[in-house]
């Protein structure tokens, strides 16, 4: 298990970050994760593998005044 926003999510080997996001259904384009605390850049969402018991953050970003 891994734990998205406070949300327990069932775990599998090799899961990376862009899979974890398909499988939440986050689509939003401006987001930002954090794995165990760590900023995941991007270009790294399909390479970045999460391990099992992670706690991964994940937080749109939004712009206004």
């Amino acid at each position: 298990m891994i734990e998205v926003n406070e949300n327990k999510i069932a775990w599998h080997e090799n899961m990376s970050v862009s899979e974890l996001l398909k499988i939440c259904k986050y689509s939003f384009p401006l987001i930002i994760v954090k794995v165990n605390g760590e900023f995941v850049a991007r270009p790294e969402y399909e390479t970045h593998l999460i391990a099992d018991g992670s706690n991964v953050s994940v937080i749109h970003l939004m712009s206004g005044g």
